[in-house]
């Protein structure tokens, strides 16, 4: 059997008051909203009245923590898949808005196409795509929860959309705890539907890579 539909499900807040960019830094947990919104998250799935069979989780702390709730609600047990993590960035542990003022930084912000302060789109795709569709494979019908970032789950949609990855990280598409789901029709993968059900008025979004 495979899956029915796929949705990939990004964290809620994190806890950063410093306001840096995160990345792939241990520590940085979930804050009490973005608990709130991960539950809304997981309660807009189970409110579709579909079957989910099975979870999918980015080791990092703030995704694990936003799949408890559909751990809890689907009595699933999550499975960590290194593949879906948040992407590397030379800039981790920086505030962004100090970054573009240091000329030793220039030559990481000299080829946005690739980009060249982390790691290649292509090379997300690729991991994101072989990650997608492995999970639709062995999934026992019903669906799929993937709970990723915001920089996977956005290029994921760019590469299915047929557009172009370069794209201003400003305008992304995907907010904190929305949900970006597709089906995959034969070999092609479609996008079929995007919600944003959590509450993020107020919310702090700034340490996404």
């Amino acid at each position: 059997m495979s899956a029915d539909r796929l949705h990939l499900v990004r964290h809620g807040e994190v806890d950063n008051p410093g306001r840096v960019l995160y990345g792939r830094l241990p520590g940085f947990g979930l804050s009490p909203d973005g608990r709130r919104m991960a539950r809304q998250a997981a309660e807009y799935v189970r409110s579709l009245e579909r079957s989910v069979s099975a979870l999918v989780v980015s080791p990092l702390q703030r995704t694990r923590e936003s799949a408890e709730p559909f751990a809890e609600l689907f009595a699933l047990e999550p499975v960590i898949d290194e593949r879906v993590i948040e992407p590397t960035n030379v800039f981790e542990g920086r505030r962004m808005g100090r970054v573009f003022y240091n000329p030793l930084n220039w030559r990481h912000l000299a080829r946005p196409a690739l980009p060249s302060w982390g790691e290649a789109y292509e090379s997300i795709v690729a991991r994101m795509r072989a990650a997608m569709d492995d999970a639709w494979d062995t999934a026992d019908g019903g669906d799929v929860v993937i709970v990723s970032h915001q920089l996977p789950i956005w290029i994921s949609h760019l590469s299915i959309a047929g557009g172009a990855l370069r794209h201003d990280p400003r305008r992304r598409r995907c907010a904190l705890s929305s949900v970006t789901s597709f089906e995959r029709r034969g070999d092609r993968w479609v996008e079929v539907d995007y919600a944003e059900p959590a509450s993020t008025a107020g919310a702090v979004d700034v340490g996404a890579v």
